[in-house]
């Protein structure tokens, strides 16, 4: 197995993550903030593919698939290209509203599957994509980043639908 056959196998794994979050949740569940300022599932996965999207897309050079296939409009989020929910307010976090979770969950699998698309065409992994940093930033490493950040967020999904909920994921 090649490093590329390793990205892929851990991008696949990302929507099922999604999945356990959103599976039978109601809207006030989605929307819920912990403590009336944490980050709500919504947001959450909302970000995580916001954040694949965007960095892939800066990647690959292509277009985001937020763009490209008119997620904001399909989820009712008024949200541009370069905004990825970081750096948002709690009154920012609490104003994405989502009317469909299965259509977030779409949008996250639709960024997923570009990133899975972009990795089985080998990209050279260990070219220099960002100079910013000390050392600098291979593709590889981003890519991993990339990754790990969405498996991040979505844990954290998991984690607020058990505080907000009597929810379980059954480990």
């Amino acid at each position: 197995m090649d490093a590329s056959q390793i990205l892929i196998e851990a991008a696949g794994r990302i929507p099922g993550a999604a999945q356990q979050a959103l599976s039978g949740i109601d809207s006030q569940t989605l929307h819920a903030q912990p403590a009336g300022r944490g980050n709500s599932i919504a947001w959450l996965v909302w970000h995580a593919a916001r954040q694949l999207d965007s960095q892939l897309a800066a990647l690959s050079g292509d277009d985001q698939v937020w763009v490209r296939d008119d997620w904001a409009q399909r989820l009712g989020v008024d949200r541009g290209a370069d905004e990825i929910g970081f750096g948002d307010s709690v009154a920012e976090v609490a104003a994405l509203r989502v009317s469909d979770p299965a259509l977030l969950a779409a949008y996250l699998d639709a960024a997923v599957a570009e990133l899975v698309g972009y990795l089985a065409i080998a990209p050279e992994l260990d070219e220099v994509v960002d100079t910013r940093w000390d050392p600098p930033v291979i593709r590889g490493v981003r890519l991993v980043s990339i990754i790990d950040d969405a498996v991040a967020h979505l844990g954290q999904a998991a984690y607020v639908r058990g505080v907000v909920s009597d929810w379980s994921i059954g480990y």
